[in-house]
Protein backbone atom coordinates (compact mmCIF):
# COMPACT_ATOMS: atom_id res chain seq x y z
CA UNK A 1 0.00 0.00 0.00
CA UNK A 2 1.18 3.54 -0.77
CA UNK A 3 0.23 6.43 1.48
CA UNK A 4 -0.03 10.11 0.64
CA UNK A 5 -0.55 12.58 3.47
CA UNK A 6 -1.64 16.16 3.01
CA UNK A 7 -3.31 19.02 4.82
CA UNK A 8 -0.44 20.44 6.81
CA UNK A 9 0.26 24.13 7.06
CA UNK A 10 0.83 27.11 9.29
CA UNK A 11 -1.77 27.86 11.94
CA UNK A 12 -1.93 30.05 15.02
CA UNK A 13 -2.08 28.54 18.48
CA UNK A 14 -5.63 27.57 19.31
CA UNK A 15 -6.46 26.91 15.69
CA UNK A 16 -7.41 23.75 13.85
CA UNK A 17 -6.17 21.66 10.96
CA UNK A 18 -7.32 18.42 9.39
CA UNK A 19 -4.77 16.07 7.89
CA UNK A 20 -5.73 13.48 5.31
CA UNK A 21 -3.92 10.36 4.22
CA UNK A 22 -5.02 8.62 1.05
CA UNK A 23 -4.03 5.02 0.45
CA UNK A 24 -3.60 3.34 -2.88
CA UNK A 25 -3.92 -0.36 -3.42
CA UNK A 26 -6.51 -2.83 -2.30
CA UNK A 27 -7.93 -3.90 1.02
CA UNK A 28 -7.56 -0.59 2.82
CA UNK A 29 -10.01 -1.88 5.39
CA UNK A 30 -7.59 -4.63 6.39
CA UNK A 31 -5.03 -2.13 7.73
CA UNK A 32 -4.75 -0.52 11.11
CA UNK A 33 -3.84 3.10 10.42
CA UNK A 34 -1.65 5.33 12.54
CA UNK A 35 -0.49 8.92 12.74
CA UNK A 36 2.97 9.81 14.02
CA UNK A 37 4.92 13.04 14.25
CA UNK A 38 8.52 14.10 14.48
CA UNK A 39 9.64 17.49 15.72
CA UNK A 40 13.12 18.84 14.96
CA UNK A 41 15.72 17.16 17.14
CA UNK A 42 13.22 14.71 18.60
CA UNK A 43 12.33 11.10 18.00
CA UNK A 44 9.26 10.19 16.03
CA UNK A 45 6.30 9.67 18.34
CA UNK A 46 2.91 8.01 18.14
CA UNK A 47 -0.03 10.41 17.88
CA UNK A 48 -3.12 8.33 17.11
CA UNK A 49 -4.23 5.01 15.69
CA UNK A 50 -7.50 3.62 14.43
CA UNK A 51 -8.70 0.09 13.92
CA UNK A 52 -9.75 -1.50 10.69
CA UNK A 53 -13.44 -0.70 10.94
CA UNK A 54 -12.91 2.62 12.69
CA UNK A 55 -14.62 1.34 15.80
CA UNK A 56 -11.60 1.67 18.04
CA UNK A 57 -8.99 4.38 18.33
CA UNK A 58 -6.07 5.23 20.56
CA UNK A 59 -4.28 8.48 21.29
CA UNK A 60 -1.11 9.75 22.84
CA UNK A 61 -1.80 11.46 26.15
CA UNK A 62 -0.49 14.73 24.76
CA UNK A 63 -3.28 14.95 22.16
CA UNK A 64 -6.22 13.31 23.92
CA UNK A 65 -9.28 15.53 23.86
CA UNK A 66 -7.82 17.72 21.10
CA UNK A 67 -7.19 15.36 18.18
CA UNK A 68 -9.61 12.94 16.54
CA UNK A 69 -8.65 10.17 14.15
CA UNK A 70 -11.22 8.78 11.71
CA UNK A 71 -11.32 6.82 8.49
CA UNK A 72 -13.48 6.34 5.45
CA UNK A 73 -12.82 2.90 4.04
CA UNK A 74 -14.92 3.63 0.95
CA UNK A 75 -12.51 6.47 0.13
CA UNK A 76 -9.34 4.70 1.30
CA UNK A 77 -8.60 7.67 3.50
CA UNK A 78 -7.72 8.29 7.13
CA UNK A 79 -8.04 11.70 8.77
CA UNK A 80 -6.57 13.49 11.76
CA UNK A 81 -8.67 16.38 13.01
CA UNK A 82 -6.49 18.60 15.18
CA UNK A 83 -8.09 21.23 17.41
CA UNK A 84 -6.71 23.60 20.03
CA UNK A 85 -3.31 23.37 18.47
CA UNK A 86 -0.27 24.33 20.50
CA UNK A 87 3.25 25.32 19.43
CA UNK A 88 4.41 21.96 20.84
CA UNK A 89 2.34 20.27 18.13
CA UNK A 90 4.72 21.63 15.50
CA UNK A 91 6.20 18.67 13.66
CA UNK A 92 6.20 16.67 10.48
CA UNK A 93 3.20 14.37 10.62
CA UNK A 94 3.26 10.91 9.04
CA UNK A 95 0.55 8.38 8.37
CA UNK A 96 1.27 4.68 8.53
CA UNK A 97 -0.44 1.37 7.83
CA UNK A 98 -0.06 -2.07 9.31
CA UNK A 99 -1.87 -5.26 8.40
CA UNK A 100 -1.05 -7.29 11.48
CA UNK A 101 -1.65 -5.11 14.53
CA UNK A 102 -4.35 -6.32 16.86
CA UNK A 103 -4.38 -4.49 20.18
CA UNK A 104 -1.39 -2.14 20.34
CA UNK A 105 -1.67 0.68 17.80
CA UNK A 106 1.65 2.23 18.79
CA UNK A 107 5.05 0.99 17.73
CA UNK A 108 6.29 0.02 14.31
CA UNK A 109 4.18 -0.02 11.18
CA UNK A 110 4.83 -1.72 7.87
CA UNK A 111 4.06 1.15 5.50
CA UNK A 112 4.72 4.84 5.80
CA UNK A 113 3.70 7.89 3.85
CA UNK A 114 5.73 10.99 3.26
CA UNK A 115 5.27 13.61 5.93
CA UNK A 116 3.29 16.80 5.95
CA UNK A 117 4.54 19.78 7.93
CA UNK A 118 2.39 21.30 10.65
CA UNK A 119 3.61 24.55 12.16
CA UNK A 120 1.80 26.19 15.06
CA UNK A 121 2.75 29.76 15.81
CA UNK A 122 2.43 31.25 19.29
Amino acid sequence: VQLQACGGGLVEAGGSLTLSCAASGQNFGSYVMGWFRQAPGKLREFVAGIGRSGGRSDYANSVKGRFTVSRDNAKNTVYLQMNSLKPDDTAVYYCAADQFKVVDYTGSYDYWGQGTQVTVSS
